[in-house]
């Protein structure tokens, strides 16, 4: 099993082979945005205007096939907190509109549910079993928090789900190698995560290099999922592939994560 790169034509993007239902990590390549936002930018709260972030939106449901009207955004605050979505959620394009949470999940077939990342990390969720999805968004602060645990629990305590059943992949975001940080961020690890949390970060000069990637897939373990994918890809060192708040200083684009949940198989 393995995170696999997409082309379709100008469009980029990625998915992982453990997941069954239609689903991507965006990159940057084969929208029509241009300027700082160039080119698939699907966030509006960064000045993009909305016609171009609506092109986006439908080049992607195109390429993945679900439709703009069922699309179900996050307005996200790096919080943990997890929303279940229904049809009730199939408000609009704009993610101002919705409440703040980082995580959503729903077992409505049809709903597609879409988080923005860059440099956080996404994580994508499917329960083949039951049909039911999630996707999230792990900031440093959410990653501390359990966001990617929470999820899974959402998804037992609301649909029945068994952890051992779902299958998650984590997308790109900045790797170990970039995110370089002050104590504070380790100090929150290893408050939650006890000891085994130093595996995943490293001390040079007075500065941390902390693994999310890692540090949610233990997250995940934790809360009994088994089947997880890791995407490789660094975010800050592949910035002009996908987009990164922290070589950018904030001026960007968004890059993010779909899954479309689907009837589950008999």
């Amino acid at each position: 099993m393995a995170i696999n790169t997409i082309k379709s034509g100008k469009l980029e993007y990625l998915t992982a082979e453990n997941i069954c239902v239609p689903h991507c990590f965006t990159t940057r390549r084969g929208g029509v945005s241009d300027g700082i936002f160039d080119s698939l930018n699907i966030a509006l709260h960064g000045g993009d205007s909305e016609e171009n972030v609506g092109k986006n939106l439908e080049i992607l449901s195109k390429a993945m096939g679900f439709e703009l009207d069922k699309l179900v955004l996050t307005r996200q605050i790096h919080s943990d907190i997890v929303r279940v979505v229904t049809d009730a959620d199939h408000i609009g394009l704009d993610h101002h509109a919705y409440p703040n949470c980082d995580a959503l999940v729903t077992n409505t077939p049809g709903t597609a549910l879409m988080v923005y990342t860059a440099d956080c990390t996404p994580i994508l969720l499917h329960d083949p079993v039951t049909g039911a999805v999630g996707a999230a968004h792990a900031g440093w602060r959410g990653t501390a928090a359990d966001i990617a645990g929470k999820t899974v629990r959402a998804m037992v305590e609301n649909f029945g789900c068994k952890p051992e059943d779902i299958r998650a992949a984590i997308g790109p975001n900045i790797g170990q190698c970039c995110f370089q940080t002050d104590a504070e961020v380790p100090e929150a690890m290893i408050e939650a995560l006890g000891r085994s949390a130093l595996i995943h970060i490293r001390h040079k000069e007075n500065k941390y290099y902390v693994n999310l990637k890692a540090i949610n897939a233990q997250f995940l373990r934790n809360a009994g999922v088994v089947n997880i994918e890791i995407s490789e890809e660094c975010t800050m060192c592949q910035h002009d592939r996908f987009w990164s708040h922290r070589y950018t200083k904030g001026k960007r684009g968004s890059q993010g994560a779909i899954i479309i949940c689907k009837e589950a198989t008999p």
